[in-house]
């Protein structure tokens, strides 16, 4: 059962009890008001007293109705919260000889990676001996961020980082629209990896 965060997040009426506060809202003389004072405006109004700033010296109280209140607090975390943005990092492995075919079957992946916002971390593994393969590998992700070009921009050149050679690609969609890296999660999905698992083994 999800927890309503919102919920007897402020003390209302009743329960504030402190001796002076400072009232702010509509259709109320804002300053410093005894506690007695400012409960009485609210119920004058038929609407309810809700400390907003505890920390205050004196507290800050609105005289608001609550629900309505509460409903406006939801609205702001939602909408805070569809303009999160979520990074999707795509994952593709190639090996420093892969044929055609397994290319352009990753080729593929990688355009519908793209075209749906995500990142594409493209590398390819060196194991042993193929370590000598690596300018063949450094070609390989260049022609790959080549064929990639109208829907992506490269974030990061092929580096080779231990036994590694990786490529980074951001699509061109998001970078238009000026999205900058949100200060949530990054989520890494490894797919498209079906056919160079064995190079591994």
């Amino acid at each position: 059962m999800a927890i309503d965060k919102t919920k007897n997040q402020h003390r209302i009426n009743e329960a504030i009890r402190v001796k002076e506060v400072r009232l702010v809202g509509d259709n109320v003389e804002q300053g410093v008001y005894n506690i007695q004072e400012a409960r009485r405006i609210a119920e004058s109004q038929d609407l309810d007293l809700v400390e907003i700033s505890p920390n205050a010296d004196p507290p800050v109280c609105r005289v608001t109705d609550y629900q309505k209140f509460v409903y406006q607090l939801k609205k702001k975390a939602k909408e805070q919260k569809a303009k999160s943005v979520k990074i999707v990092i795509k994952e593709i492995r190639f090996g420093p000889q892969t044929d055609d075919h397994d290319y352009n079957f990753k080729l593929k992946h990688a355009k519908e990676f793209l075209q749906e916002g995500s990142k594409v971390k493209a590398y390819v593994f060196f194991r042993g001996r193929s370590i000598l393969f690596k300018e063949q590998g450094e070609v390989l992700l260049l022609r790959f961020a080549n064929d990639l070009e109208d829907f992506a921009r490269v974030e990061q050149m092929p580096i080779l980082e231990g036994k590694r050679m990786t490529v980074m690609l951001t699509p061109k969609s998001a970078s238009k629209k000026g999205h900058t890296p949100p200060k949530t999660q990054v989520e890494a999905s490894k797919q498209a990896n079906e056919s160079a698992e064995t190079e591994e083994e």
